[in-house]
């Protein structure tokens, strides 16, 4: 299993956000495979060519996933996430929002990090739409009179209607997404946290989702993106990192980032 976090509270940033921000120092993060006893031909060949990003010690096969991260986010930063399939950028964004903690280095965190990587984490089938509404939102650290507040307009964004009084089992898949991302979307957050731009329901729902998601951007002080598309990162973002085998290619302006990024496709 990957290291978790201890849970935590995040102090409460400044009324202004200027105190809100991330730093990571030498951040790295090794992820167990499976029990040493396994090892075999198989594994010493799966060795050769990995740069020496796989490690044994006497219990227990690891992989290095981040290696040497030095970053520091301060509000009004919005940085896309640049690398291919496995260069670390989902790994990246799960150390920033707590999920895994690092195995070497430090990560400082002021702020409300709100992070929408699994949108449908912590919702129940057996559950009605309107539980499920609470049940999430407490779950993204929403106090009951938030959700209280904010109910109705979830619900009207959802478009959902009267199946808010049914059991999430019997939605159809675009149903859940929607309803997942009506309530994620409706959180406050210091520090968002985003991996891919999610696309839901069908052509008029997605242009009221994307509109949403840019709404909830600009109320963000610091947003962080996952994305394989450069164009959406310049649109997007002022700042960009890019990624490769966990550890830090380029970093700097969107532009530039992403024009050394193309040079290399």
């Amino acid at each position: 299993m990957p290291p978790l976090a201890a849970p935590m509270k995040t102090p409460a940033p400044s009324p202004g956000g200027e105190d809100v921000g991330i730093d990571l120092e030498g951040v790295g993060l090794e992820l167990p495979v499976y029990d040493i006893r396994a090892r075999s031909l198989k594994l010493n060949l799966m060795k050769i060519g990995r740069r020496g990003r796989l490690e044994t010690n006497a219990h227990h096969l690891t992989v290095r996933v981040l290696h040497g991260l030095n970053l520091s986010l301060r509000a009004g930063d919005r940085i896309g996430l640049l690398g291919v399939n496995g260069a670390g950028k989902s790994t990246l964004l799960r150390v920033l929002a707590g999920i895994y903690a690092p195995t070497a280095g430090r990560i400082t965190t002021r702020g409300r990090v709100v992070p929408l990587l699994d949108i449908a984490l912590g919702m129940d089938e057996h559950s009605t739409g309107r539980q499920n509404i609470m049940l999430r939102g407490l779950l993204l650290g929403m106090t009951r009179r938030d959700i209280e507040e904010r109910i109705e307009e979830i619900a009207r964004f959802s478009e959902l209607g009267e199946y808010l009084e049914l059991p999430l089992r019997t939605y159809s898949s675009g149903m859940k997404l929607r309803l997942a991302f009506a309530i994620s979307t409706a959180v406050d957050a210091d520090i968002l946290l985003l991996d891919e731009v999610v696309g839901v329901g069908d052509q008029g729902f997605q242009a009221k989702a994307k509109a949403r998601l840019e709404e909830l951007q600009r109320r963000s002080k610091i947003v962080v993106l996952a994305i394989h598309s450069h164009e959406v990162v310049r649109e997007w973002c002022n700042k960009a990192l890019w990624l490769e085998g966990g550890e830090i290619r380029a970093s700097g302006t969107s532009a530039e980032v992403t024009r050394l990024y193309q040079m290399s496709a």
